[in-house]
């Protein structure tokens, strides 16, 4: 048997924690990473949690070796960095481009990670401006295989509360039938099953997928 195992970035979230437990499910994958900033709450037989400093490079560049595929579903809000755009970009921008360039040091075969709709670094919108940038600067790494996510408002409960979100959620939901297909919201576990299938497929440069492709994923 070829023992395969994956990592996994933002596993708390509302995509990271469903994708945990379809890997946790899944018999190709023989051992999941778990990169965490303080001690993994969840204890179980595949999980390999790795505590780390997300600022520290050398950290990151370890944590992804001789992964099979890395899977990054991480980000902030302002309100958690009380509206500083500099400690939001941070997270944002700087963990997912470090992770991103590990991989290219280890020639890992597939980079996974979510961005957004309407990611554009030419957007105005702070957000969708950052969320560009991120798309942009993976992209100029030509890795083997990237596979963009970029959902619209996503449907499942999160352990904190957003409000803003919960409002988008119930309204979108109540009149996604005249929603555009690239903008209607989507439960997070199709985006985390897509998301594990998706890693297995044998593709390479890069991949963009939004809604119609990743419900055709499931």
């Amino acid at each position: 048997m070829n023992f395969k195992q994956v990592t996994l970035f933002g596993s708390t979230g509302l995509i990271g924690s469903k994708l945990l437990g379809d890997l946790l499910k899944d018999t190709d994958y023989h051992l999941v990473n778990v990169i965490t900033r303080t001690p993994f709450y969840l204890k179980h037989d595949k999980i390999n949690n790795i505590v780390i400093d997300f600022n520290d490079y050398k950290s990151i560049l370890d944590s992804v070796e001789n992964s099979k595929a890395v899977f990054v579903s991480i980000g902030t809000t302002m309100a958690k960095e009380k509206g500083n755009k500099f400690n939001y970009k941070k997270v944002d921008y700087d963990i997912t481009c470090n992770i991103a360039k590990a991989c290219k040091e280890h020639n890992i075969a597939k980079f996974i990670y979510v961005s957004s709709l309407g990611a554009d670094s030419n957007k105005s919108n702070f957000y969708l401006n950052l969320k560009g940038k991120i798309e942009d600067s993976v992209e100029e790494l030509k890795l083997t295989s990237t596979v963009v996510f970029r959902p619209s408002v996503l449907i499942g409960s999160r352990s904190e509360f957003r409000f803003g979100e919960k409002i988008a959620q119930l309204l979108m939901s109540c009149f996604k039938f005249i929603i555009p297909e690239k903008s209607k919201p989507i439960e997070a576990e199709y985006v985390a099953k897509a998301m594990l299938n998706i890693s297995k497929k044998d593709t390479q440069g890069l991949q963009i997928y939004h809604y119609k492709e990743i419900m055709n994923m499931n």
